[in-house]
């Protein structure tokens, strides 16, 4: 019987007030007019509109448009449209009110953003991507009001910092949309600080325990830490006193989720991570004129007394990052008094200005934006390309995961400058060919391109094009695109155009392979239905039915593998008890049809699924070779039954988070011995009888199975992979502990 808590209505209206005065004082410095009236009333209409509505936490639900809202002033530093906006951004999709009363009560602006916000929400048909589609519609909103998606950012952010009364599931699948779409939005859009708070709430929720192992090590070296910065800063500091400069210097850590990627890609512990923390340098320059000057001038005070590595010297003033980041970063060398031995140190020196642009982003822009600067520039034209890009793809719903594919390829990435016959400059993603350039300039170019110049010299259209090219394009009127030309574009609005225009083209192709596939199921007397055709897509590895069609239709698929396909369905069909995969809706309908099926299982099958933790049939999955032990999570596929994956499966954020619909919670209960494939790569210093030792503990001292072992030795050092046959993780733990002991191993590390 659940217990009832009482709640003290009279002790929550008066945090709710609370909490509003917090927002009001916050927004008090740039408040017009009747601004804060407005406010009120926004205020006033949330608080009854959400008024019998509770959080999965037991809060009042006002808490959280209250909290979007502060978010919005303090951490993105937007106005008092984006207030209301924020504080009514729930209203029209949870109650009773419209988007009709909205306007009536706050004009059409405030009811255009809500709009855009509600289209976020709501369900698709099963099928589709859920999510690619949802983030398609958000991206359609920058054409309307970018406010749109920046409070979107901050819904995001005060989510994942409430995720705590989620279940583990939805912890799971929220936090990786959040890292495959929401964190890399937030970097695009220039919001520094948001970003950085994403990725680590991501890791927070999955990967707890080096969430939390990095958290602690950061506070236990703070104070060494501070002391290493203020020796460090210490002669800068008094050089730019001395020379009049207003400025602040300030020492501040890594973000947790940035050290343990490089703990990760560098596979290192992280007390060999070194360059923990950033110096960073704020000049208060007199006017926006001086800024580039005061800069070098710091630059040139720090270059006296540390060495710089030069080849980490990279220059966004002369040309800012296309979210409009300007700063200048180097790498010098610094050796504190008494130590054994010298620390590279990052040093950030930029404007107050450009610093709150680095934090701020597109906020900050709109701030300046008055002024002779070029900030903002490269997002309004990163702006118009996702215009373009939607355009190109707006009547194909099946792409939607394709668009979310190419357009993530873009968020994260560098750039690369460079120009056009007449000196016009052009900012591309790095590793851009001429043929990207060709596409930047107008689609037509790009689709007649047929070679191009760059500095004056005949290249072909695969040339990778680098800083300060000068570019010409060469145009043929009877070249086509081809599907090679995908091979050797990386920018977005490439991509898009090729693939559309391809597809005009093979149109034929794709009727072609339908008829084909028609009448190969005709003859083994297989019904022609939606779910046959995702299953052969599924077989034969193709993204969508039209691929399916077109593979067929060229050929490169035989009409004969459809028997093959047969074949092996009809086995499975014999060993597994069938499931109608009509009726399956989501992971839930799928593990219930699952029990129905196979009854209440007695034998100990190590593994726990669905909501209900039933012991229920699973594969492990070859992508990530999960054991006991390892954090999961399952994932209903087409044809196979559930799957198993690690919540650290490279695949994994895109399976939460494009169909999050499909995923079940699974976890490991106590078990009979059975033996998991794993993997370990042993690295150290070569000597006679090593391999000996080494194989002498896997099979001796821990009887452990050994299925492969492969040996590399090159100068004196050694690399060895062995995959090998484990219980649990606590056995893998045990075994690496005691590999780490063998004279010659300097480092043990699991791989998938």
């Amino acid at each position: 019987m659940p217990i009832e808590v009482e709640i003290d209505l009279e002790l929550e209206r008066l945090e709710i007030l609370k909490r509003y005065r917090k927002l009001l004082r916050a927004a008090k410095p740039f408040l017009k007019d009747d601004d804060a009236k407005k406010i009120k009333k926004a205020f006033n209409l949330s608080v009854e509109a959400h008024k019998d509505m509770r959080r999965k936490s037991g809060e009042p639900y006002i808490y959280h448009p209250i909290a979007v809202a502060q978010i919005c002033v303090e951490e993105i530093g937007l106005g008092t449209t984006s207030i209301i906006c924020a504080l009514l951004h729930d209203v029209v999709e949870d109650t009773d009110y419209t988007l009709k009363d909205i306007e009536h009560q706050f004009g059409p602006k405030v009811a255009q953003i809500i709009d855009g916000l509600t289209k976020i929400s709501g369900q698709f048909e099963f099928g589709t991507s859920q999510q690619a589609e949802n983030f398609r519609k958000m991206l359609l909103t920058l054409s309307d009001d970018i406010r749109v998606i920046m409070i979107k950012l901050a819904d995001r952010l005060h989510n994942m910092r409430t995720l705590d009364s989620m279940a583990r599931d939805k912890q799971l699948k929220i936090a990786s949309e959040t890292i495959f779409i929401y964190a890399p939005l937030a970097h695009r859009l220039g919001l520094h600080s948001i970003k950085t708070d994403l990725e680590d709430l991501y890791l927070k929720y999955t990967e707890p325990e080096s969430y939390e192992e990095i958290k602690n090590k950061l506070r236990a070296t703070k104070t060494s830490r501070d002391r290493f910065i203020n020796k460090f800063i210490e002669p800068i500091d008094i050089d730019l006193k001395e020379q009049g400069y207003d400025f602040v210097i300030k020492g501040r850590p890594k973000s947790i989720y940035s050290i343990w990627n490089k703990m990760r890609k560098q596979k290192k512990p992280f007390e060999e991570i070194y360059d923990l923390f950033a110096v960073r340098i704020i000049m208060n320059s007199v006017d926006i004129k001086a800024e580039k000057s005061d800069c070098w001038h710091a630059y040139s005070i720090v270059t006296d007394h540390y060495t710089p590595n030069i080849d980490r010297l990279k220059d966004w003033l002369a040309t800012p990052r296309a979210n409009g980041y300007e700063s200048l970063h180097i790498t010098v060398m610094y050796r504190p008094e008494g130590a054994d031995k010298g620390q590279w140190v990052e040093v950030q020196v930029r404007s107050k200005r450009m610093d709150e642009i680095a934090e701020k982003g597109v906020a900050a822009h709109w701030k300046y934006k008055g002024n002779d600067t070029r900030t903002g520039q490269g997002i309004d034209q990163w702006i118009n390309q996702v215009r373009e890009m939607l355009e190109a793809t707006k009547d194909s719903k099946s792409a939607a995961l394709e668009f979310l594919d190419d357009f993530r390829s873009n968020l994260f990435a560098e750039e690369v400058f460079v120009f056009t016959p007449k000196g016009e400059l052009r900012v591309l993603q790095r590793g851009a060919t001429a043929l990207d350039f060709a596409f930047d300039i107008h689609s037509e170019v790009g689709a007649r391109c047929i070679a191009a110049k760059v500095n004056n010299t005949l290249v072909p259209i695969s040339q990778p094009l680098n800083n300060g090219d000068q570019v010409e394009i060469i145009t043929a009127k009877r070249q086509k695109p081809s599907e090679d030309w995908l091979k050797f574009v990386v920018t977005s609005k490439a991509k898009a155009r090729i693939k559309e225009l391809i597809k005009e083209e093979n149109k034929q192709y794709i009727s072609d392979g339908r008829s084909i596939i028609e009448k190969k199921c005709k003859i083994l007397h297989l019904d022609v239905t939606l779910e046959l055709i995702n299953q052969l897509r599924a077989y034969f590895n193709c993204k969508t039915p039209s691929d399916l069609y077109y593979r067929f239709g060229k050929a490169y698929i035989q009409p004969d593998e459809i028997k093959k396909f047969k074949q092996e369905k009809e086995a499975k069909q014999n060993i597994q008890a069938k499931i109608n995969t009509d009726d399956l809706q989501d992971g839930k309908q799928f593990t219930k049809e699952l029990k129905k099926m196979h009854g209440e299982r007695t034998d100990a099958d190590a593994l726990l699924i669905g909501e209900d933790m039933d012991k229920i049939d699973y594969i492990l999955a070859q992508c990530c070779n999960p054991i006991p032990g390892d954090d999961v999570f399952g994932f209903v596929t087409v044809n196979e039954g559930i799957k198993i994956h690690r919540t650290t499966c490279p695949n994994a954020p895109e399976l939460l988070s494009n169909h999050g619909n499909r995923v079940i919670k699974a976890k490991w209960t106590s078990q009979q011995k059975i033996a998991f494939l794993a993997g370990l790569r042993i690295d150290g210093t070569d000597r006679v009888g090593l391999v000996n030792d080494l194989t002498r503990i896997i099979s001796n001292e821990l009887h452990i199975n050994i299925r492969s072992i492969s040996v590399e030795t090159e100068e004196g050092l050694f690399e060895g992979l062995i995959k090998l046959y484990v219980y649990d993780t606590r056995h893998l733990e045990q075994l690496i502990h005691k590999i780490e002991k063998v004279d010659g191993v300097f480092k043990v590390a699991r791989f998938d």
